[in-house]
């Protein structure tokens, strides 16, 4: 039976942070916990926030790591509790907001945070008894703000999901003005990820015909407006639409990932200082040419669809698979343009690290909705694509 869940409150427009003292009113947030990193406090954007808020007691926890850890948010969980606080605003990347959701867990549920994760069964032992978060992104990548659903490192180095419709954050404050000071880079990285979630959440199997839609509408958006961003930061138009297919994304998502981030996933709890949304880039090419064998990718001519919501010309009765390899063609031309790395190997990885990587990969909560189950084998010739 499908399940089909839309439930987050969004302010979405220019400005919309002034919204937040309001938000907090009706949530019943009167001491929080600001949860963010050191780019965005430098940034400015914390400031800003803080003048919202005005004569509110804030606390501010700004050492949340690009791949957010445990031991961030025992730290985050540790100013929580010393400062009395009653809700989160999670201000920054879905880093930030990934880890407000690991202190929402931390500060009401007892035990090692890995108890919570979900390929450990611990979903259901998340409660309704989590601190209320709000959340304020400052990329277009993750749109965590609009999901149940976070990625952290735990203490014996997995990069683990943790999933629970009580994690969605009670508001999410969606300012494209707020993504305006962002870097070439991470514009392009995080915009690739969205794009990422876009095009797997439409390939995964299940039935869930408002995600196909609003995945279609997000993977538009976001391909047609992920080079003006990175090259013309101060495009309004573009910075718009690019937050819109980040949380378009993740309102999709619920019907499931697949390859690539469970290989994205596995890789970056290796070496987290491999940013997310670039491996999804890197290895989406690969993940597209496997998917097309699936039964429902032939079938609904999944990637066909995908193709015209991209621009992509395809010749007439093209074949999943003939579809497949133009999309991952395009998208390799696509990260070439935006500047990102060709493969792994220009990141530093090599052969050796594909037995690791492919055993934590098989693990990822993310494999098993791809919409065709990867052998070894099938990762292992993945990782060789990717290189």
């Amino acid at each position: 039976m499908a399940f089909i869940n839309y439930v987050t409150q969004i302010q979405f427009d220019f400005g919309a942070i002034a919204q937040l003292a309001t938000e907090c009113d009706r949530i019943g947030i009167a001491r929080p916990l600001i949860v963010t990193d050191a780019g965005v406090v430098a940034a400015g954007i914390v400031r800003q926030v803080q003048q919202q808020l005005k004569d509110m007691p804030v606390t501010v926890f700004d050492q949340t790591p690009s791949n957010p850890t445990e031991a961030a948010v025992r730290a985050a969980t540790a100013m929580y509790r010393t400062h009395h606080c009653d809700g989160l605003i999670a201000v920054g990347g879905g880093s930030s907001i990934d880890c407000a959701k690991g202190v929402a867990i931390a500060v009401s549920h007892e035990g090692p945070l890995k108890t919570y994760a979900t390929i450990e069964g611990g979903s259901a032992k998340i409660t309704a008894n989590v601190a209320p978060i709000i959340a304020v992104p400052t990329t277009s990548g993750t749109g965590s703000e609009v999901a149940r659903g976070a990625i952290l490192i735990v203490d014996d180095g997995r990069k683990l999901g943790f999933h629970s419709w009580h994690l969605v954050p009670k508001s999410a404050i969606c300012d494209p003005d707020l993504t305006l000071g962002l870097p070439a880079g991470l514009t392009a990285a995080t915009g690739m990820d969205a794009i990422a979630h876009c095009m797997e959440t439409f390939m995964a199997a299940a039935f869930n015909p408002p995600a196909d839609g609003i995945a279609l509408d997000g993977l538009t958006r976001g391909w047609s407006h992920i080079a003006e961003a990175t090259h013309h930061g101060d495009n309004r138009q573009a910075r718009l639409n690019l937050m819109a297919a980040s949380m378009q994304g993740a309102m999709a998502f619920q019907k499931g990932l697949g390859c690539v981030h469970s290989l994205s996933h596995s890789l970056g709890g290796i070496n987290p200082q491999l940013h997310h949304g670039t491996l999804n880039a890197v290895f989406l090419p690969a993940v597209l040419r496997f998917n097309a064998q699936a039964p429902n990718i032939r079938d609904e001519q999944r990637m066909q669809r995908m193709a015209h919501a991209m621009g992509v010309t395809l010749a007439p009765a093209s074949t999943a698979e003939t579809a497949a390899a133009q999309l991952a063609n395009a998208v390799q031309m696509r990260n070439h343009e935006l500047g990102m790395p060709k493969g792994l190997a220009q990141m530093g990885i090599v052969e050796t690290d594909f037995a690791l990587i492919i055993e934590r990969a098989l693990r990822d909560h993310c494999h098993a909705t791809n919409p065709i189950i990867a052998s070894p084998a099938d990762y292992h010739r993945m990782l060789e694509e990717s290189m």
